[in-house]
């Protein structure tokens, strides 16, 4: 007679980092301990990247334009980052994460999924496990994290936003009515602003309230579709397993400028810097893409996405770069306008082949991938602005002055 085994329940962590970029611009200067900090460009047109929790009592947050901020908080040190620096902290965290479990899913630079199931017992074992992490990052990189521990990864993301900074909170499926269904209905995957708006003037404010309205009712409110959605995340269900292996399915970067870029070679200059910098992530991933998209706000925020396929996948600057010039030549009226914001970005993305598509390439192209090897060593020795195009010094003159608004991701 066979027996059916209980599958284990799913024990789920969600760590994230706190206040990311500043912890570590503190920890490597101490002398910036308990001042408000922010991370970002202080320009007119510049917004925050993140800042201390000492800026965060003044009201200060990420993605705030960045006249708000110094408004906010008149007295805040201003530091532009240093993206290196993040991704080779956020580097050494994942390691650590990796010692404890093979199934983690990094969500951004700084917060991760980590699957506990089956080396955990419980969820009670699982925090004890997280409290471990905590302590080991805190060791061996002089930072701290806030861990959530659920079910699942909705509930798990939730939980570690409960007790930012430094804490650990676990929320376990029989305690969602106490502690999750009272939070506000905003907290919920998919609910922004405009849905907000519907749902409160259906008396919707809670997230327990999904829950107390009739099927018709939220139906009438944000649709069926919607309102399958907000009830499965009410009940606080969520079956999506942690992907460690999982891909980006874009890369991309842009700008918004002090001043509008008008000038032809200093728009140029622009999309070449961009595309450079995208070339360069695909390197490091170990991926080629196959489309190039540009984007495009002009300073009447009137915004373009544009994108077109190449010939064949790349991961070299000189063919996304022609992409990206060719689609603002053709697809793109700027009319009077100067640029407000560029990006440039690729999708379609494959792992390299090992030397398959050097089969393909001419003589030039060979050339240009031997530079660009020996271009990467050194950078990767000695860091971005060891090598950089000499069509770009120009620009990078302007942009130590004034002309970058933003340049980091905002984390929280």
């Amino acid at each position: 007679m066979s027996m059916l085994r209980t599958p284990a329940p799913r024990v789920i962590a969600h760590l994230d980092m706190d206040a990311f970029y500043a912890a570590v611009e503190v920890r490597d200067d101490p002398k910036l301990k308990g001042l408000p900090l922010i991370i970002g460009h202080p320009g007119r047109r510049g917004v925050v990247s993140t800042c201390s929790y000492e800026a965060r009592k003044f009201g200060v947050h990420s993605a705030m334009p960045s006249v708000t901020a110094k408004r906010l908080c008149p007295q805040a040190t201003w530091l532009r980052g240093r993206m290196s620096a993040y991704v080779r902290e956020s580097r050494r965290i994942r390691s650590i994460l990796s010692e404890v479990s093979p199934l983690v899913e990094p969500l951004s630079i700084d917060e991760a999924f980590i699957d506990l199931t089956g080396i955990a017992r419980d969820l009670e074992d699982g925090a004890a496990i997280a409290q471990r992490l905590k302590d080991r990052i805190r060791e061996r990189v002089q930072l701290s994290a806030s861990v959530g521990i659920a079910s699942n990864k909705f509930l798990a993301k939730i939980a570690s936003d409960m007790r930012k900074p430094d804490g650990l909170m676990l929320l376990p499926n029989d305690r969602l009515e106490e502690l999750f269904h009272p939070l506000p209905i905003e907290r919920l995957w998919g609910v922004g602003p405009r849905s907000a708006e519907r749902l409160h003037g259906g008396g919707v404010r809670r997230i327990g309230d999904v829950l107390r309205l009739s099927e018709s009712e939220l139906v009438r409110l944000v649709g069926k579709r919607g309102a399958g959605h907000l009830r499965r995340l009410a009940r606080g269900e969520d079956d999506r397993p942690v992907q460690s292996g999982r891909r980006a399915k874009s890369i991309s970067e842009e700008r918004t400028y002090g001043d509008d870029l008008r000038d032809r070679d200093e728009i140029d200059r622009a999309i070449l810097a961009r595309a450079d910098g995208v070339a360069r992530q695909l390197r490091r991933k170990g991926l080629t893409a196959r489309t190039v998209h540009l984007k495009v706000r002009r300073g009447d925020y009137t915004t373009w996405t544009r994108s077109a396929t190449l010939p064949r996948p790349t991961d070299l600057t000189e063919p996304i770069v022609a992409a990206a010039r060719e689609l603002m030549l053709r697809r793109i009226d700027l009319g009077d306008h100067g640029i407000r914001l560029l990006g440039v970005g690729v999708s379609s993305l494959t792992t390299c082949g090992s030397g398959q598509s050097e089969l393909f390439m001419d003589d030039g192209e060979r050339q240009a991938r031997r530079l660009t090897r020996a271009v990467d060593a050194v950078r990767d020795r000695l860091g971005e602005k060891a090598v950089v195009r000499a069509r770009l010094l120009k620009r990078r003159d302007r942009e130590d002055d004034d002309g970058e608004a933003s340049s980091l991701p905002a984390v929280d």
